[in-house]
């Protein structure tokens, strides 16, 4: 861990559990202009792992009978997605990325209207929208409406937050309340979750880090972004919670207890999806699944915000898990033609990854639980 922060990771910290042994740690700082050290129990902004907490909502409506996973969007919600795509894309080819609805990040942030073509981009919309409260159905439309990057269904799947919008919507439709409310209700709760929120302002409340944004070295020094309005993701992307608390989720999750053992089949049917880093990624229903040679098969997620990241990921016995969270994004500046160079932060995180979920070498140092 400490190798990660030394590669120019301001601070990191994890969870490891191997059965009933876990370790934390920490290394680095949760603030670089003050000197405050990172701790192992920090909240943290987790983004696009809130799309597994926002899958499994839409399985347990599936389970109630309330959505089909094959019934065309367009049934539900015909003024959002009216017409032949909303006949032809089904509410799992939402949740799987094969839509083909783009992503509308370009659209509402014009300053990286050229992604991804990074070199073309700036840094600027970052903040002219730091307070400004996105209307969803506006985003929606931006998806919506933009040129389709593949048909209804067609893989590669293309990574969107435009898909789990309408997922929110959708929830909403037939829960009768707001998609936050249920997520929280029925996921969060439902799984005793005890630092884990939707937020409902731009504060991450509680003890947390800075986050530090480079977006490409564009931003030099990197810029804190830790306060920032999420409506720009919403219940897509802008959880908030403890490394402590993932790994309690996703372990609940892969044994069936949060979620029918059913719909976790139906979760972890996955298909190819482009990442928005460009990478060929196996997606299911809102589960990563990645496989390390020895070691078996790993689910979870990924997540990634303005200036902070998290990942985590449980093996599929749940005997094996990994979350760690860290507050710096996209440190990688770019080479000549434009792509982001090899930084040492990206072998040393992947060291630590491969560290905590196969136990190869030295674990973190352990803490009392």
């Amino acid at each position: 861990m400490k190798n990660v922060h030394r590669a120019g990771m301001p601070g990191l910290f994890a969870e490891v559990r191997d059965g009933d042994q876990v370790w934390r740690g920490a290394a680095g700082l949760a603030d670089v202009t003050t000197g405050r050290p990172m701790t192992a129990g920090l909240r943290h902004r987790v983004g696009s792992i809130t799309k597994t907490f926002t899958a499994a909502a839409v399985l347990r409506q599936v389970e109630s009978g309330r959505i089909g996973l094959d019934t065309p969007i367009g049934h539900y919600l015909p003024r959002l997605v009216p017409g032949e795509r909303g006949e032809s894309v089904t509410v799992r080819m939402l949740i799987n990325h094969t839509s083909g609805f783009p992503e509308y990040l370009p659209y509402a942030y014009p300053s990286l209207k050229a992604f991804p073509v990074l070199a073309d981009t700036t840094p600027e919309s970052l903040d002219d929208n730091r307070f400004r409260h996105f209307d969803p159905d506006e985003l929606i439309g931006m998806g919506v409406g933009a040129p389709p990057v593949n048909v209804p269904g067609g893989t590669p799947g293309v990574y969107s937050n435009t898909n789990y919008l309408l997922l929110c919507r959708l929830l909403e439709h037939v829960t009768g309340t707001t998609a936050a409310e249920y997520i929280t209700k029925d996921v969060i709760e439902r799984a005793g979750l005890q630092d884990t929120e939707l937020p409902d302002g731009p504060e991450v409340d509680g003890p947390h880090a800075r986050l530090y944004e480079s977006w490409f070295g564009m931003i030099d020094p990197p810029r804190d972004y830790s306060v920032f309005d999420m409506s720009w993701v919403g219940p897509a992307a802008s959880l908030i919670s403890t490394v402590a608390d993932l790994n309690r989720f996703f372990g609940l999750l892969l044994a069936g207890e949060i979620v029918d053992p059913s719909s976790l089949e139906q979760m972890r049917r996955t298909v190819p999806v482009i990442s928005f880093e460009g990478k060929i990624i196996d997606y299911g229903l809102g589960l990563i699944k990645k496989e390390i040679p020895g070691h078996g098969t790993f689910w979870g997620h990924d997540g990634s915000v303005w200036g902070g990241g998290a990942v985590s990921m449980t093996r599929a016995d749940g005997e094996r898990q990994m979350s760690v969270a860290v507050n710096l994004q996209r440190w990688n500046t770019l080479d000549a033609s434009g792509k982001p160079q090899p930084h040492p932060i990206d072998g040393a995180l992947a060291a630590f990854q491969q560290l905590a979920m196969c136990g190869e070498a030295e674990e973190p140092s352990r803490e009392e639980r």
